[in-house]
């Protein structure tokens, strides 16, 4: 990417620069810096038993096979042994009948010489198909961290507004039984009776409604955690406190930052993958050189006769000359494939930037406001406080209070919709730098009970308890000479 080396992080670069934002390192688990257990807990738990996570590491068990049956091609592809029993015979009359049993056994075996590198090739092909699985599986991992983080803030954030709907609702509740003990004594009038009631009708009205969103966005949460929709026992410990955190900004750059995403990863591998079908095609143009062999042996019951042992083997050549460009357009329909692929990936990179970038500056955005709402918030407080006061020493009206109290409301919404909006934007910022998938590959792939149903119903063997590859491990790539070239791990 011509573009990248230059690339500074546009916001993120100003973010890190700032004296709060303090470094850590690449493979942390960001979700921590929020200092909340419960979170910690739930973000574990989707990481383990999410269905697609599950899914995901299904794909990876199809690979490691896909895999073997690539690896299988470099010995040799046909190797078959027959035997036959057959029983046959005659009858004629008068009385006589003949009667026989002839035994056979073979052995045949072919083996198409990787003189080309085509078996090789599809091996490098599906190698990198496995480690693209494993990218997959790390993005999820990215992923669920991401949507339990924001589902979880955003059921924080309700339950806040709820406590603070429910707060004015019993505050202009109190306005209104005071001006309907006014109105019944003759101190005050009809209208402000019934623009209190209004107000105090229009608040708890809201009521239903947060109630509604919050057992949705906590079904939601639950879907995520494999449950069932419902409560969730764990939410009671810290109802009602948004999960703040200081911008612990990844020590890494820009760059690297996008490198190390899995979608980014992801999209290389496919990339390198499609590379090495490009050299599976194109040794399909040159002839393949075959060894071939089989042994059998035959005999009967009859007695005295022979018994006969045959065997054969030979090299055998094969090239399509006539192919009337069939062969050459499918390496042609191979490259133009990569070329996709790599014009894809070019955009994945250039989408992940932006992701940073817009992330780093709603986040900008966002804690600018902070000190602005709660500013606004306390004015509002005081407003009322004074307008009060006022009204009941007869200095004012009560649209006066009415217009306080509306203020007040309005301005703590604000403030508390803009504390959820900087928890999830720093989510939403640490997502787009890719971090958080690094501990799941410690973790086994496939847990005790699906291990034990897959091994029962097919024969996998150690496929099921292979750990997955480090972090920094990749896929073993194959130079033309087929050596691992420096690039390999």
């Amino acid at each position: 990417m011509a573009w990248l080396g230059a690339w500074s992080g546009g916001t993120l670069a100003t973010l890190a620069a700032t004296p709060e934002a303090r470094q850590r390192p690449a493979g942390e688990e960001w979700w921590r810096n929020f200092d909340d257990p419960v979170l910690d807990g739930l973000v574990a738990e989707a990481q383990r038993r999410n269905y697609n996570v599950r899914t995901a590491g299904m794909r990876i068990m199809e690979a490691r096979a896909q895999l073997g049956i690539a690896g299988s091609l470099l010995y040799p592809q046909q190797q078959q042994v027959s035997a036959s029993v057959l029983r046959s015979g005659e009858e004629r009359w008068p009385g006589t009948d003949t009667a026989l049993t002839a035994y056979g056994a073979g052995f045949a075996f072919a083996w198409e010489i990787d003189f080309w590198g085509k078996f090789r090739r599809g091996v490098e092909a599906a190698d990198a198909g496995y480690f693209a699985t494993i990218a997959q599986y790390d993005d999820l991992q990215v992923l669920m961290a991401a949507q339990v983080a924001n589902f979880y803030c955003a059921v924080r954030t309700l339950e806040l507004r709820l406590k603070i709907a429910g707060e004015n609702a019993a505050l202009q509740k109190r306005s209104l039984e005071i001006t309907e003990r006014l109105f019944k004594h003759g101190s005050d009038s009809e209208l402000d009776v019934q623009q209190a009631k209004a107000q105090y009708l229009g608040t708890l009205a809201t009521i239903p409604q947060l109630e509604g969103s919050l057992r949705q966005t906590r079904n939601a949460l639950s879907v995520l955690l494999a449950r069932p929709p419902g409560a969730l026992p764990e939410l009671a410990a810290g109802e009602g406190r948004i999960p703040l955190a200081e911008l612990r900004v990844i020590a890494d750059i820009p760059a690297d930052l996008l490198r190390r995403r899995p979608d980014v990863r992801a999209a290389g591998m496919r990339l390198a993958a499609q590379s090495a079908l490009i050299g599976v095609s194109e040794a399909q143009l040159y002839p393949s050189l075959a060894l071939a062999g089989s042994l059998g042996v035959a005999a009967t019951s009859l007695s005295g006769a022979p018994r006969t042992l045959a065997w054969s083997i030979g090299p055998g050549l094969v090239w399509n000359v006539f192919d009337y460009g069939r062969l050459s357009n499918e390496v042609l329909v191979q490259d133009a494939r990569f070329q996709q692929l790599y014009e894809q990936y070019q955009e994945t990179v250039l989408q992940a930037a932006r992701e940073v970038d817009d992330a780093a500056a709603g986040f900008a955005a966002n804690r600018e406001q902070v000190p602005v709402l709660d500013g606004a918030v306390k004015a509002a407080r005081r407003s009322l406080e004074i307008a009060t006061i006022q009204y009941r020493e007869g200095m004012t009206g009560f649209e006066r209070v009415l217009d306080s109290q509306e203020r007040l409301f309005s301005q703590q919404e604000r403030q508390v919709a803009n504390l959820g909006n900087v928890a999830q934007s720093l989510v939403a910022l640490y997502k787009a730098m890719g971090g958080g998938w690094q501990p799941a590959r410690a973790r086994p792939l496939v847990d005790d009970a699906t291990r034990e149903t897959m091994a029962e119903r097919s024969a996998w063997g150690r496929l099921l308890e292979g750990p997955l590859p480090p972090p920094e491990a990749g896929p073993q790539l194959i130079n033309r000479e087929g050596k691992p070239d420096e690039r390999g791990n």
